[in-house]
């Protein structure tokens, strides 16, 4: 099968499995979204070695596309997903599967996007119905990810924007719990997202702050990663301290 081939395979498999319905698009950008939607949707349940090696193609095919990049020194801007290190953190929810909103433009999603269901299958096989403790983490297999490992944890939510001690210690906890699975793997790098910003509503600067010193004398290679510009310029600043 040509690509055009492969990736209307994928997106009828999974049309399928999910049980719904949607017209196949024209261009390759608008398949790689349908693609990615059915794929954010999708219930752990067996698949075919056939559908994981066309899944594989096409995600291996998008990673070529954006490229690999690998990073010097203890602070990159850009898309963690093209990151070529031992392990990758995700910054993910309790329950652990990956972002269910079809196409929203959380890292959760993007990581499961571009490493492929096999990441989803994973992590409910590791979890079996229960869920990540705050401040706990998970390790998968890196699957179409540059990255050997992806490392999952969850943050603390700050419902009022102003965290608590015990918040900020979750916090720091995140960060030490993905170090000791990285050890435990064997891994020599680890890049870390923006943990609980955003969404989860920690004050930028102030999580930049515990991740920063959490991390000084980690035995392993430290990479923040950072996406918005906000963030770098907080990361940027704070290392200029140093």
């Amino acid at each position: 099968m040509n690509r055009i081939e492969n990736i209307d395979f994928c997106i009828r498999y999974l049309l399928e499995q999910n049980k719904v319905e949607a017209e196949i698009p024209d261009t390759l950008h608008d398949k790689q979204q349908l693609l990615r939607a059915l794929m954010n949707i999708w219930e752990p349940q067996p698949l075919s070695g056939v559908f994981l090696a066309a899944q594989d193609a096409e995600l291996q095919a998008q990673l070529a596309d954006k490229g690999i990049v690998e990073p010097e020194g203890a602070l990159w801007q850009g898309d963690i997903t093209q990151l070529k290190v031992d392990a990758i953190v995700n910054a993910a929810n309790s329950r652990g599967l990956g972002c269910w909103h079809p196409l929203h433009g959380c890292i959760d999603n993007a990581i499961h996007s571009a490493a492929g269901l096999q990441l989803r299958q994973e992590c409910n096989d590791i979890l079996r119905g229960d869920e990540i403790a705050t401040g706990d983490a998970i390790i998968t297999k890196g699957y179409n990810l540059p990255a050997k490992y992806v490392i999952h944890t969850v943050g603390p939510i700050i419902a009022t924007g102003i965290p608590t001690k015990e918040q900020e210690r979750q916090l720091s906890d995140c960060y030490c719990s993905c170090i000791r699975l990285a050890q435990e793997k064997g891994c020599r790098s680890i890049s870390f997202c923006c943990i609980s910003t955003g969404e989860f509503r920690f004050p930028n600067r102030r999580a930049a702050e515990i991740a920063v010193e959490t991390c000084k004398d980690a035995p392993i290679q430290v990479l923040f990663n950072v996406f918005k510009d906000t963030d770098n310029g907080i990361y940027c600043e704070l290392f200029g301290k140093n």
